[in-house]
Parts: C-alpha cells; structure tokens; sequence
C-alpha cells in the first residue's frame, strides 16, 4: 500500500521544529550598565533561571510529542479530513507552548506563579486530548493503518496514551495548590513517554501475511 502521508508528516515535522526555535527566543542577554561586567553577568544570568527550566521543560516536552508523533505516522499509510483537522488541532497546540512557556519564565519568581503554571499545565492537557483524538480518528478505520497492523497493536498504542490525559489533568488541578509539583509531575510524565517509547516494537504485532 501506498504511502499517502507524506506531506503532512513534512509539514508537521515543520511546525514542530519552528515551535522548538521559538522556545530559545525567551532566553534573553541581560542588559548590563557599567561595573563588573563579569559578576553583574553572573548574577544576571542567576536571575534567569526560571527562563532555564522552562526552556528545557518546554524543549523536551516538545521533543516526546514529536517523538510519539512520528510513532503514530509510522501506523497510518491513509489520510481522511478527520484525520487531517486532529492532526492540525496538535500542531495549533504545539505552536502555542512558546507562550506559556514564556509567561513561566517571566511570572514564576512572582505572585503569578501560579496562574502561569496553571496555563502551562493547561496546555498540555489539551495537547493531550489531541494527541488521542488523533489515534482515536486513525484506529477507527483500519483501512487507514499500516498494512497487517494487529488489533493488539492499536491497542498497544492506544493504551500507551491512556496515562497522559489523567496525569497531566492531576497536574493542571495540582498546579492551583502546589505549582512546582505539577511541573514536576509534567517532567515526569516526559521521562515516562520517553522511556514506554522505546518498549513498543509494532513489527511484532503484525497480522501474519
């Protein structure tokens, strides 16, 4: 069977990689006046950090969508509008995680700690409801999967994402309480898609020809 997918894994590879650029653009060069140059540097930087951890929460998280992504279009070989407008709601998400991202970075050392991570957190539990609404649109006709894809291998995958919207819905309710562990709940949560990626072999379940 052909292939149809091209384009929109192209043009999402895209939107994932823009969205990765946009990240660094909130890592600013302090501004310093006169002085030590060196330890006004120093401390400038030190101020920083909040951008730091966003950058890296932000990059990584990014990272596992896209990793996840590439997983799922490695299953569908045909494309339907469904399909296409799910895809499309992932990659709006997507593009919009530089800006929570940025609110993180600027808001987290103040009163509006909270509320900024409550928006990033929030984010991601929409990317989340994306992330299935896509599979769910895929794995609903089998003629457009791969060929010889088993039923325990969609539910393989299916089962797979079934952690993410729970955990990351507890770290959105978390965050009005406790908002350095939601964040810490969302790091988490990566290193867990990171690591079950590597587990799942779909070659294995194939139906035999």
């Amino acid at each position: 069977m052909e292939k149809e997918t091209g384009r929109i894994e192209a043009f999402s590879d895209g939107v994932f990689s823009i969205a990765v650029t946009l990240l660094v653009l909130d890592l600013h060069i302090p501004d310093l006046q006169g002085g030590n140059h060196a330890v006004q540097l120093l401390e400038a930087l030190k101020l920083q950090w909040p951008g730091y951890i966003a950058f890296i929460i932000s990059f990584f998280s990014i990272f596992i969508i896209w990793v996840n992504h590439h997983k799922i279009f490695k299953q569908i070989y045909k494309r339907n509008t469904g399909l296409m407008f799910a895809n499309g709601l992932i990659l709006f998400l997507v593009s919009l995680v530089s800006y929570p991202s940025a609110l993180l970075a600027k808001f987290y050392l103040t009163d509006s700690k909270q509320l900024s991570v409550t928006i990033y957190t929030g984010l991601f539990v929409a990317i989340n409801i994306a992330f299935n609404l896509l599979w769910q649109q895929a794995s609903s006709d089998h003629s457009l999967l791969r060929p010889g894809i088993s039923d325990a291998a969609i539910a393989k995958l299916r089962n797979n994402y079934r952690y993410g919207f729970p955990t990351y819905l507890f770290a959105f309710i978390v965050s009005f309480f406790y908002p350095d562990l939601a964040l810490a709940i969302c790091v988490l949560l990566w290193i867990f898609w990171a690591a079950s990626s590597k587990k799942i072999n779909f070659t294995a379940f194939s139906d035999p020809v």
